[in-house]
């Protein structure tokens, strides 16, 4: 069983035309399918219309109040077929005067369409910025016919099929039944004009799809999958309309030694056991140049140590990242005799205090799970 209509649209039973008619109103403006893309938008548009269908005659109004929807039924009431939407603009028009937007033809001027790139950087390019040259196609302004359409030289003229309206009407089914629809004239498209000797090169469309080449410019800092959005570089826009945009997606390409992680950089740095046991100096690579590094004796396998401010620039405001380097301690293998001999008194030497450790055993565990 439906709902009851006067719930549906949110008005009491002592609603007066008024009333029922800015809540539907209302309703309509939120869930019909042109500008609501939920789900169920469709099904609770149709609620909403059979809910006015029923409180906006007076006399299903009156039976509905006294029998409900069983005396409606038995009257002979059926809704309406909802199967179709005209669009918002129709319903508007066609039950409160017009004013809900959306309807009528598209004779004045239209924003182009937006166009989108990726390019491919290096990680050492995301950290320096860099411009680079992207190619695309858009749609442009015939240059041969300066955009009207015709043939240098030869006349424009009214259209025939809409008399210069830019706009045709069509009789189409909406919930409320059928009502007189307003559409763009499919011979002038909207302009109310047509060429008599249509341009040779855009074929009278005024347009022309062009490869475009253009250099952008790439902060420095810039990640993975972020965009950089350049104003009116998109699809010309029709009859005077302004541009849409370019939007330039930015694919950073995995390095074979850093990893990112938000602006710091991540590398290993692989170490031998003894090395590590004893302390060192090494040199690290960064993205230009290296680093020298203090390795504390008896560093474990999976420690971290931080180099501040070597990580990636910040692409707004902030401090640079760091570097952190995760040591992987390296197990000599083949050995020498010469070595063997040597690992065997270093090993008859070691005692419990060598190998103690501050760490619990769960710090111990998180740090080999990390340095897996």
């Amino acid at each position: 069983m439906p709902r009851d209509p006067y719930e549906v649209l949110g008005v009491g039973r002592d609603a007066d035309d008024t009333q029922v008619k800015k809540a539907f109103r209302k309703l309509a403006r939120e869930l019909h399918p042109d500008v609501n893309s939920s789900e169920t938008a469709e099904e609770d548009f149709k609620e909403a219309a059979e809910a006015y269908e029923v409180l906006s005659d007076g006399e299903r109004r009156a039976t509905f109040d006294r029998y409900g929807w069983d005396g409606l039924r038995s009257g002979g009431y059926a809704p309406q077929d909802f199967s179709g939407f005209g669009s918002l603009g129709d319903i508007f028009d066609a039950f409160f005067g017009g004013g809900g937007g959306g309807g009528g033809g598209r004779s004045g001027p239209m924003q182009g369409g937006d166009v989108g790139v990726t390019v491919d950087i290096d990680l050492l390019a995301a950290a320096q910025g860099v411009p680079v040259e992207v190619s695309f196609d858009a749609i442009a302004r015939c240059e041969h016919c300066n955009g009207n359409g015709a043939e240098p030289g030869t006349p424009i003229e009214t259209c025939p099929r809409c008399g210069g309206q830019g706009r045709l009407q069509a009789v189409q089914r909406t919930p409320f039944g059928q009502v007189m629809r307003t559409l763009e004239c499919d011979q002038c498209h909207g302009d109310g004009r047509v060429a008599t000797d249509p341009c040779h090169v855009c074929d009278g469309r005024g347009r022309e799809v062009k490869r475009r080449t253009l250099s952008v410019d790439i902060p420095a800092g810039i990640a993975d999958g972020q965009r950089i959005r350049l104003s009116g570089r998109g699809h010309e826009g029709e009859r005077g309309g302004p541009a849409g945009d370019l939007y330039v997606q930015i694919h950073v390409k995995e390095h074979e030694r850093f990893v990112r992680d938000g602006d710091d950089l991540v590398t290993i740095l692989d170490l031998p056991a003894p090395l590590a046991a004893l302390g060192t100096h090494v040199r690290v690579p960064l993205l230009e140049g290296e680093e020298e590094l203090v390795i504390p004796e008896g560093t474990q396998p999976g420690s971290t140590i931080l180099v501040r401010g070597k990580g990636m620039p910040p692409l707004r405001r902030g401090r640079p990242g760091d570097l952190r380097v995760v040591v992987n301690v390296v197990i000599p293998r083949k050995l020498s005799k010469r070595q063997r001999e040597l690992l065997t008194e270093l090993s008859a030497t070691i005692t419990p205090e060598n190998l103690s450790s501050d760490e619990s055993v769960f710090s111990k565990l998180r740090r080999s799970l990390f340095a897996s």
